[in-house]
């Protein structure tokens, strides 16, 4: 039998049970056993019970000669994802309970293609949170140091991804929450062009900006998953249509150099906030991107200023709105000791809700009501639009734009989870892209401090994933070689 890590390229390892050197249920027990090898970490919420059958069925379908794209490829998914034959709990009390009736597009998209669910991931319940701490069931530890948090939201999808628990993860990104966590975490993270996965299946944090993502090992796993999960469905009315071709990086299309590419370095993502160690390996390595052919010039998108403030008006506005659904009566926690139907709606939220979600009620239903309206909500939409146009105008001078996808490496548990000003200040990097609906990858480029790894955010134009992908890539060589050619 073919030796194999988890770790892996998929391309290879998805060859080898096609090949039959390896089968989709080794792979799918190397990754249970891996999972209870580091459950200290506590990456994983629930594990899927039906994972080594649907193994097995997985192999059936390789022996009758099916052609699937991820073949056996153990994953995890962000447990805001409704799974069937798991509980979907966001990491919530109020929803501790639920199992879902069904799957959206993304799950069946993954499962057709041989993919194997092993597992649900913890996050910061509900997606509100960039550490993982705010989940309702404890936090999730950093794979590279168990002293610091993971980032989030989507942090034990990117822990899981760092340890060799799965081969990839899939996550949400609203205003970051692939991004962030991925930078933190050492590993790959894509959001894509807002409505390129439908979102269908996904229990909802802010409708406007929730996308759906793969994090992985590398550049070209990334494009591999989102092959599968890219394009529109019926279901959902915000989904769009994949460009023609394929995502996949491909071996004979791999580039080790950036000629002629034209680099956007984001000037207000370079002052007041940024870690010196990081400003410093940041700049250094977009620098050496020229020995690689690349044209690098500083950028400024003023807008991107107000970004942090209009998204924390705008998101939690729509999060106000999402979560009126929880209501005690329908699905979800509902207050045993209620004697009315006000007295079950009060009691159940208080009792279901944790401390965030009910700080970001609280904001969203201020700003969107009588009297508060214009003064927040419509002039944080009209800060919105003034961020695409400059966008607009970035991308009319260059190909792609470039900054941290962090203000920091990872922190220390416990250091920020007091202070919820200083939480939302670990978005600032990220929340301008979202608002804009572009796509952005995250790719490990350094390391700082102890070894704590730090993420290079490269945006690009919309529905563009397959260049953003293959520029992506070529920076991710040009970070294995240390920068310079």
């Amino acid at each position: 039998m073919a030796k194999f890590t988890l770790s892996g390229p998929i391309a290879d390892l998805v060859e080898q049970v096609t090949s039959g050197q390896v089968s989709a249920t080794q792979l799918v027990q190397t990754a249970l056993d891996r999972i209870a090898e580091t459950e200290d970490y506590h990456a994983i919420l629930e594990l899927n019970r039906y994972a080594l059958a649907d193994a097995q069925a997985v192999d059936a379908r390789v022996a009758a000669g099916e052609k699937l794209p991820l073949a056996g490829i153990p994953f995890a998914a962000k447990d805001n994802f409704l799974t069937l034959g798991t509980h979907t709990t966001a990491a919530s009390h109020i929803l501790e309970t639920f199992t879902a009736p069904y799957e959206g597009p993304a799950i069946a998209r993954l499962k057709a293609a041989g993919a194997v669910l092993v597992a649900k991931t913890n996050q910061d319940a509900f997606g509100h949170g960039g550490s993982t701490e705010n989940s309702d069931f404890g936090p999730t530890k950093n794979a590279h140091d168990p002293s610091r948090v993971p980032g989030g939201s989507s942090g034990g999808s990117t822990t899981a991804v760092a340890l060799g628990q799965v081969c990839f993860a899939i996550g949400t990104d609203t205003g970051g929450s692939i991004r962030q966590p991925s930078s933190l975490s050492g590993v790959v993270g894509l959001k894509v062009t807002y409505g390129l996965v439908p979102r269908t299946g996904v229990i909802a944090m802010a409708s406007s900006t929730d996308t759906i993502g793969p994090m992985t090992n590398s550049v070209a796993d990334a494009g591999m998953v989102l092959d599968v999960l890219a394009g529109r469905d019926a279901s959902d009315a915000t989904s769009i249509e994949r460009n023609a071709g394929s995502y996949r990086i491909e071996a004979d299309t791999l580039a080790d150099d950036l000629d002629g590419v034209k680099i956007g370095l984001i000037k207000e993502y370079l002052g007041e906030g940024l870690d010196a160690e990081v400003k410093a390996k940041l700049l250094a390595f977009v620098d050496s991107l020229k020995s690689r052919g690349a044209t690098v010039e500083t950028v400024s998108i003023p807008a991107t200023e107000r970004a942090l403030a209009a998204y924390y008006i705008l998101v939690p506005a729509e999060i106000s709105s999402n979560l009126a659904r929880y209501d005690g009566i329908r699905y979800g926690h509902s207050a045993a000791a209620a004697a009315n139907l006000e007295e079950t709606y009060f009691m159940s939220r208080d009792q279901g809700f944790g401390a965030e979600a009910k700080r970001r009620i609280m904001i969203g239903t201020y700003v969107l009501s009588s009297g508060y309206y214009d003064a927040y909500y419509k002039r944080a939409q009209k800060v919105r639009t003034k961020l695409v146009e400059e966008f607009d105008d970035a991308f009319a001078k260059y190909d792609y734009l470039v900054g941290p996808a962090a203000p920091t490496a990872a922190f220390p548990l416990g250091s920020k989870s007091g202070d919820p000003l200083a939480m939302y200040l670990e978005d600032v990097m990220t929340v301008a892209v979202s608002l804009v609906g572009a796509p952005a990858v995250v790719v490990p480029f350094a390391s700082v401090g102890d070894g704590l790894p730090v993420g290079l955010q490269i945006i690009g134009r919309q529905k563009l994933e397959g260049a953003l992908l293959q520029v992506a890539a070529a920076v991710e060589l040009a970070a294995a070689a240390g920068g310079q050619k």
